[in-house]
């Protein structure tokens, strides 16, 4: 993101990523503290598989980070924890991001509204 605010790819890549009840509660459990994987999983009730898929879509759009860590037996764990962010939505900001987008519109792709 610059100093302005997020380009309109960015904007869309962050809103995606939010865009879905399973990645908000993700984003709410990491607030606090990191967790791995199956700690994480089991706190959200889902599978782990589906979690990593979430993970992953969140970790694309910078707003988680993921280290991987030995436990004393040796086995390896993924930690995931959520990067500071702040996303400023407002009129102004869709306008100042909007120009900068790469994505085709909906005319360019055939689309009907």
């Amino acid at each position: 993101m610059s100093a302005t605010g997020p380009s309109g790819d960015e904007l869309l890549r962050l809103l995606g990523a939010l865009a879905n009840p399973h990645r908000l509660r993700i984003v709410a459990a990491l607030r606090e503290e990191r967790a791995y994987v199956s700690q994480l999983a089991r706190e959200l009730g889902i599978s782990r598989a589906l979690l990593q898929l979430h993970l992953r879509k969140l970790e694309a759009a910078g707003l988680v980070s993921a280290t991987l860590e030995l436990s004393e037996d040796g086995k390896a764990m993924k930690f995931y924890e959520v990067k500071p962010f702040l996303i400023e939505l407002s009129p102004d900001a869709i306008a100042a991001a909007a120009p900068t987008l790469t994505t085709p519109s909906a005319g360019d792709e055939g689309e009907r509204p």
